[in-house]
């Protein structure tokens, strides 16, 4: 689903209005740029990520109540947390943690730094983009 429906959808179940809860949304789905299938889900759309949204966004979003356009002066929170899981909810049909990603992964070489790769500081120093030719 598309970040702009997941915010439309939590504006519908908290309130507010959707551009509230769409950098939410937004960063959730930015491992889009990474990998452009659905594999990108692997990035955050797990326990861990919904934490992450925490520590970006805070611990809750401050929602104004009434109707739009309205100057009411009272609000509501929202957990970011229940919006993050709302999301992952809504595309996956549960919340999977890391683990449930990588457990099939096979395990490779270099992932323990077995196989390291040496390169001379000199040709990682003349290979640089405007060095000097």
């Amino acid at each position: 689903m598309n970040s702009w429906y997941h915010a439309v959808s939590a504006a519908r179940k908290w309130g507010g209005e959707p551009e509230l809860y769409l950098p939410i949304e937004e960063f959730i789905d930015s491992s889009k740029k990474i990998l452009g299938d659905v594999r990108h889900r692997s990035i955050y759309h797990h326990t861990e990520g919904v934490f992450l949204c925490e520590r970006v966004f805070g611990k809750t979003l401050t929602i104004p109540k009434g109707p739009p356009g309205s100057k009411q002066t009272r609000t509501t929170r929202v957990p970011v947390r229940l919006i993050a899981e709302r999301h992952i909810i809504e595309d996956l049909g549960w919340l999977p943690s890391p683990a449930d990603y990588i457990k099939g992964m096979p395990v490779e070489g270099w992932m323990s730094g077995a196989k390291r790769k040496e390169v001379p500081l000199s040709t990682l120093l003349l290979n640089q983009p405007g060095a000097a030719e």
